[in-house]
């Protein structure tokens, strides 16, 4: 077994740039030590172990950010701008006037992975990852902090998500373009992807509208094992024991990984033909192992006559996107940027 798991070590030693690796191996062995056997989970330990940032309004590589509450939820969303090209406007935030009367700004409403139970809006590898969406797509980015698991199981995250997209929807200071409307994206990377999905079904039942949703890749999953499942079991960062307790942790307890929340086009999932859903960009990493069940959510998509792009990264491991250091972080940026900016 030890000489297996070497093989695995060094094949993704290999793969990963050596910034990425340690970067993931040191948050796999954090999550290792705050996860609790009983399904408990160390969250005081979690909060002093992970890297936290401010928000700054003077710019900082051209984009400058704000923390604002909103008072009806008590939920924190930090949202990130292209900082004015007028330095004396700089440290000035202005919740009056809209983006632009003119060009259309999109408006990414972003909920950050980890598994429904890691990291905040103000975690410092989503914060860097933040600032990097507004300065590439010349957009505005509105980062949320959903309340996590297991202190808050299913559907709290979808419930804070969705509260997000109708505060977003309704700030007139995030409004563009000559319709003076707010252009929404959902976005999210691993559960944040999963949330973007559930928030973006609401939105379409309740006629708020979403223009498009950004899935990094999402956590589904499943009862059955999948062969990227078996085959990818440990190899890259994740083990199935890894998803199994976050899965435990997060949905009713009682449910398995059949509930909706888990397996959208399952037995119990929801049938999304002729509902008025916001096209898809599903980004694929093909070194992540559920990516089985992420291309069969894109391929429910199609059969539901949605429209979805799938942006499959074979080399790509999970967290690619965290530093600009391999060619699949400028691919991905370049999707984005053409997704978000294609109604512009």
């Amino acid at each position: 077994m030890a000489g297996s798991n070497e093989v695995n070590l060094s094949e993704c030693k290999r793969i990963v740039p050596l910034n990425t690796w340690i970067l993931i191996s040191n948050l796999k062995l954090a999550y290792n030590l705050l996860r609790r056997p009983d399904g408990t989970f160390n969250r005081d330990l979690a909060e002093f172990l992970e890297r936290k940032v401010p928000a700054n309004t003077i710019p900082v590589d051209g984009v400058f950010s704000f923390d604002i509450v909103d008072k009806s939820t008590n939920l924190l969303n930090r949202v990130y701008r292209p900082a004015p090209e007028d330095e004396a406007q700089w440290g000035i935030i202005e919740l009056e006037k809209p983006l632009s009367t003119e060009v259309v700004v999109p408006v990414i409403v972003f909920f950050h992975g980890g598994s429904f139970t890691h990291s905040s809006a103000n975690s410092a590898i989503y914060d860097t990852f933040c600032r990097r969406l507004v300065n590439i797509c010349k957009a505005v980015v509105v980062s949320v902090n959903y309340r996590r698991s297991p202190e808050h199981r299913y559907p709290c995250a979808y419930d804070d998500g969705w509260s997000a997209l109708k505060w977003v929807s309704t700030r007139p200071w995030l409004q563009s373009g000559k319709d003076s409307k707010v252009h929404v994206y959902l976005a999210g990377d691993s559960s944040g992807g999963n949330i973007a999905h559930h928030v973006a079904v609401r939105a379409a039942e309740s006629g708020v509208e979403v223009i498009g949703s950004i899935l990094l890749h999402p956590m589904f999953g499943g009862q059955k094992r999948t062969e990227s499942e078996k085959s990818l079991d440990g190899k890259y960062f994740v083990t199935i024991l890894d998803r199994d307790w976050y899965w435990r942790a997060y949905l009713p307890e009682g449910e398995d990984r059949d509930h909706p929340a888990c397996n959208i086009f399952g037995p119990r999932g929801k049938n999304l033909e002729g509902l008025d859903f916001p096209k898809s960009l599903v980004v694929v990493a093909g070194f992540d192992l559920v990516q089985d069940w992420q291309l069969a959510y894109v391929e429910g998509l199609r059969k539901a006559g949605q429209e979805v792009k799938l942006l499959y990264l074979q080399q790509a491991t999970i967290g690619f996107y965290f530093f600009p250091n391999n060619d699949h972080f400028y691919t991905l940026m370049e999707e984005i940027k053409n997704f978000v900016n294609s109604n512009c």
